[in-house]
């Protein structure tokens, strides 16, 4: 464990089962926009009110927007998850373009982990610092510059042998030992 993660609290990661199996759930449950009226700072944010926010409300239904004029602060964007996590964002000088990205984000994003240490359900005394098994691990580099089809990659020297193959080679081989254990016997 490194010691930036000694002060965060622990906890579990807790996302709905199955999500996307029979339909996909968005998370994002709710967004608070605040802003204040007459504040040079929350101009952004009035333009994507003013003609944005009725065809981000129509395109996602399951989302609940709400509006909070405040007098003489920032633009602020808060958002609330399923699973009761909250993110906040600073809007302080954002144009409606970047509003409008950062709503996106926030809407396909699952939750903040970054103020929780994520525990395992296993125990190790000696872990391993090789990092996790991919079927990408022992693959030939020169697989990531390629351009498919490759004429090169597909010569029949660089396919591997299939496990039939290999098999029916052992079935000879063992064929030929138990022939020439016979006649050196005879």
């Amino acid at each position: 464990m490194s010691n930036s993660q000694l002060f965060l609290k622990p906890g579990f990661i807790n996302v709905p089962l199955q999500n996307g199996v029979g339909r996909y759930v968005i998370q994002l449950q709710r967004v608070v926009l605040k802003f204040c009226k007459n504040n040079g700072s929350s101009r952004g944010m009035r333009e994507f009110i003013e003609y944005d926010l009725m065809n981000f409300a129509k395109e996602n239904p399951g989302i609940v927007v709400y509006l909070k004029p405040r007098r003489h602060r920032t633009a602020v964007m808060k958002a609330e998850y399923l699973n009761g996590d909250q993110q906040w964002l600073s809007c302080r000088n954002f144009t409606r373009e970047e509003i409008m990205k950062w709503l996106n984000l926030f809407k396909t994003q699952q939750k903040n982990h970054t103020g929780t240490r994520i525990r395992k359900l296993f125990h190790t005394d000696h872990p391993s610092i090789q990092g996790p098994w991919t079927p990408f691990t022992f693959r030939n580099p020169a697989l990531n510059l390629a351009v498919f089809p490759n004429e090169k990659l597909s010569e029949p020297e660089n396919l591997d042998k299939s496990s039939v193959d290999e098999l029916v080679e052992l079935f000879k081989k063992q064929k030929l030992e138990e022939l020439e254990n016979a006649r050196a016997t005879n």
